[in-house]
């Protein structure tokens, strides 16, 4: 994944006219709020994919946001499918989230200390999501994922990982590493900073790939502390896999006394309360959330059983510490949302919702021939510009078809619809989308795929 990051954010070519579509939206204080910010932070951004590189125009400032919408520094209104990628599952600003808060906020923000909330958060995952029984609160999915990672090393008294091509887990050192020649290999680093010692630890395999996998096992017999894997892989695309696949690296796992990672970053809450394990059915040995747990807020957490948990500090002998973890602000808006995501019916019509969307889109783009798929799950979808009818790892992704998703968020744009500004990015829907919401994106997206299909 972080090839195809590094490609699409060198694009510094000269941005064409728009000559066709609709005229482009003022960036006027967008503009000079980025050319402000460049004396701040590196490319002007706190985040690489904000920096807009991979799409025409200059970064979106964003002023506000109200259920399914926002509004950036200019004025202009979107109806909103980034979600701030994934956790605002019921939107932005939502009533019951921001009341919880606000009530929280009055007695404080932060104390680092024990408070009820944090038991009053936990209490609501535990009893309601089988396959983990104790959990850590953590400040963000990359803290959660490299907290888990040492715990299966300390676990297990192995060292190496196993993680997959095309899948993505956050910026910490054993994972930012990229396949390198042949079928199983050593990681190579993927960023400056990283030393190749680290990267030596993380073995990369190609998703799908069992033969590849059965290799690794082969040659690292007793070596591998973990696989860590998405299940549903939604930061480089949204590769799908098949449950066969997924219970095998279950059994393959158990076999060989090695623990199973979940990243459920993205996908846990949006496929399921119980996230991609309940909806496979699969138990791993641990598994990672992050923001949506807190209703958006910086938070994560990750989980197992009490044995392994039993592991951590200060029960065991792996160390992980945070002054902010359990954070009661961040505690508050997780109490909140989650209740609201336990109502009946709620992923019932949140997903059928989304089917009905993606399916309208998909049903207009093959009575018109366009080469051109929407891949979904849960409330997540992707668009892809492609025939293939499926897409399951990151080599059967054309870098080309990326110069059309430019074009597509573009015209996306000049109509009223934020996407995330990179084509290898999912999309996401809240409850906060409504019918009339949806048939104005339709609206728009049909006539971006005209615009960018055309001969």
């Amino acid at each position: 994944m972080l090839d195809s990051i590094k490609k699409i954010f060198s694009n510094e070519g000269d941005e064409p006219v728009n000559t066709t579509g609709k005229p482009d939206i003022s960036r006027e204080k967008s503009t000079e709020l980025y050319e402000k910010s460049k004396a701040f932070f590196p490319g002007g951004v706190n985040s690489p994919v904000r920096a807009f590189k991979s799409v025409y125009g200059t970064p979106l400032f964003i002023a506000k946001g109200d259920g399914c919408h926002i509004w950036d520094a200019d004025g202009n209104q979107f109806i909103d499918f980034c979600c701030s990628w994934g956790p605002l599952i019921l939107g932005h600003n939502h009533p019951k989230v921001r009341e919880k808060v606000t009530e929280v906020m009055q007695n404080g923000m932060s104390f680092g200390a024990p408070t009820a909330l944090e038991n009053e958060l936990a209490e609501l995952l535990l009893k309601n999501n089988k396959f983990i029984k104790k959990l850590r609160f953590v400040s963000s999915g990359t803290e959660a994922v490299m907290s888990a990672i040492r715990l299966a090393r300390g676990y297990t008294k192995r060292d190496k990982i196993l993680k997959f091509e095309g899948c993505y887990h956050g910026h910490s050192d054993s994972l930012l590493v990229k396949a390198g020649s042949g079928l199983v290999t050593f990681g190579e680093t993927s960023s400056a900073g990283v030393p190749k010692s680290f990267a030596d630890e993380t073995i990369v395999v190609g998703l799908n790939d069992i033969a590849a996998l059965d290799k690794a096992f082969e040659e690292f017999k007793d070596q591998i502390a973990a696989i860590i894997i998405e299940p549903v892989p939604a930061n480089n695309g949204l590769l799908l896999q098949t449950k066969e696949y997924l219970q095998y690296l279950r059994e393959i796992c158990t076999k060989n006394g090695t623990l199973l990672i979940f990243d459920e970053v993205i996908s846990g809450f949006r496929v399921g309360f119980e996230g991609a394990a309940g909806h496979y059915g699969i138990q791993p040995d641990i598994i990672t959330y992050g923001k949506i747990i807190g209703g958006g807020l910086p938070v994560g957490c990750y989980g197992a059983s009490v044995e392994i948990m039993g592991s951590i500090s200060p029960d065991g002998p792996v160390y992980q510490a945070g002054t902010l973890s359990g954070n009661p602000v961040a505690m508050a808006a997780g109490i909140a949302q989650l209740t609201e995501l336990l109502r009946m019916g709620f992923y019932r019509d949140l997903n059928n919702k989304t089917e009905e969307f993606t399916e309208s889109i998909q049903r207009f783009a093959t009575a018109r021939n366009y080469k051109f798929k929407v891949f979904s799950i849960g409330s997540i979808f992707w668009f892809a510009y492609t025939d293939k009818e499926t897409i399951s790892s990151a080599e059967e992704i054309d870098p080309a078809s990326m110069e059309k998703f430019k074009i597509m968020h573009r015209e996306l744009l000049n109509r009223g619809i934020y996407l995330g500004p990179s084509g290898y990015e999912v999309g996401f829907i809240s409850s906060a989308h409504t019918k009339v919401d949806l048939e104005k994106a339709k609206r728009a997206i049909f006539e971006s795929l005209d615009l960018v299909f055309r001969k």
